[in-house]
């Protein structure tokens, strides 16, 4: 892979994330191709930056979201401009100061670029849950408390 391509799926992650923390349903939705698509941590799908705006802007307008916390795990080339990111996420709750393991979760991320740029394909948020294995979930989020 080509530099350039690694550090643009950084930047659009991290644009995503800022995005997310700030609450900026409309920064988010921006970074997505006309049919990108977004997979919730409860599985819900919104399709498209419209959609995705629609989904977003009454959560950050009705709830106190928590802040991600992150750490990229793997880049890579998928090939013709597309690249995928995985990374782990956690969350801090609003007044809190530690990361809050019920919220851990994987992130999977992928961005196509071409002479316009990087927009996001997919962003898939999947609970990091390890049923019936609490050592993985104190091991993700000892891992994620080094980003504090």
């Amino acid at each position: 892979m080509r530099y350039s391509e690694q550090g643009n799926i950084e930047n659009v992650y991290q644009l995503l994330i800022k995005a997310w923390n700030d609450r900026n349903a409309g920064g988010m939705a921006e970074l997505f191709v006309d049919d990108g698509e977004i997979i919730g941590f409860d599985g819900s799908i919104s399709k498209g930056p419209e959609e995705i705006y629609a989904h977003l802007h009454p959560i950050f307008k009705d709830h106190p979201t928590a802040p991600f916390v992150i750490k990229v795990k793997e880049v890579r080339a998928l090939g013709d401009g597309a690249t995928l990111l995985r990374a782990i996420a956690g969350m801090v709750p609003p007044g809190g100061s530690d990361i809050h393991s019920d919220f851990n979760t994987h992130h999977t991320l992928i961005t196509l670029t071409n002479e316009q740029g990087s927009k996001i394909v997919l962003f898939q948020n999947t609970p990091a849950q390890f049923h019936g294995r609490p050592e993985l979930v104190e091991q993700m989020t000892e891992e994620l408390r080094e980003m504090l």
